[in-house]
């Protein structure tokens, strides 16, 4: 356990900024798929083709190749990093999963956005927002309102990080330090879970959860609701996706 990186949850939590499922890592390793089911399809990407993106948007150098079902994401020559935004706005509660696989381990980094919206409640791609190249100041602490969870680090100034981190943007804080995502020399193909309902936020990765946190809506604002949900991807960073889907949650 990395006591060092659990410390600022907990510290968090006293302070009134999370819920005490907060405090350091979401859940044991193990921990299994629980909590609200699927309801209705909202949408489906196969991320299989070219023309299955045509209304996806990148922001920064990022380019895409798609081979055996797979659409693999990258910077050539390692240029600059970037954003691949979902033009469809999800509810304020949701179920999103994508299945991803690492095709370099050297290094990188790999972030999902969610619930993003432009300051004062404005489409994040709205005509009178600041221009965006990947650049992280414009979203983590630029004009854009979301949650972001890293779930993959090994940058090069902290490789191997070995933990998930929740932020909330843009203040950039940490409402929660979670369990390791994707392993930093990972290979194998992994399937990622995001629920949202309302402000409270999980992710497992394949069926084990990481991140688990209630964002009260006191401490650094009011909690964020509908918006989009976009993949970033650090400079070095060289992996595939496929299959994303989101459903909305299932209500009793």
């Amino acid at each position: 356990m990395n006591i060092r990186c659990i410390w600022p949850a907990v510290l968090l939590a006293a302070m009134g900024g999370i819920t005490p499922s907060g405090a350091g890592p979401a859940g044991p390793a193990g921990d299994v798929v629980r909590g609200p089911e699927k309801g209705a399809l909202l949408y489906h990407n196969a991320f299989a083709s070219e023309g299955d993106v045509k209304d996806w948007v990148m922001e920064g150098p990022g380019q895409l190749r798609f081979k055996e079902g797979w659409m693999e994401m990258y910077s050539p020559d390692r240029q600059w990093d970037h954003v691949f935004w979902c033009p469809k706005d999800l509810p304020e509660s949701f179920i999103a999963e994508w299945k991803l696989q690492n095709l370099d381990t050297s290094q990188g980094l790999v972030i999902v956005f969610f619930a993003a919206k432009g300051s004062g409640g404005r489409d994040i791609f709205d005509a009178g927002m600041p221009k965006r190249d990947g650049t992280f100041k414009y979203y983590n602490k630029g004009e854009i309102d979301c949650y972001h969870i890293s779930y993959y680090s090994n940058n090069p100034k902290q490789p191997d990080r070995g933990d998930s981190h929740l932020r909330k943007d843009p203040m950039n804080v940490i409402l929660q330090t979670g369990g390791e995502g994707v392993a930093t020399r990972s290979t194998e193909e992994h399937r990622a879970r995001l629920v949202k309902d309302g402000p409270h936020i999980v992710m497992y990765l394949d069926d084990r959860k990481i991140i688990d946190v209630t964002d009260d809506g006191k401490q650094y604002g009011p909690a964020y609701g509908g918006g989009k949900i976009g993949f970033r991807q650090m400079r070095w960073t060289d992996f595939r996706y496929r299959d994303f889907s989101v459903w909305e949650l299932k209500r009793s």
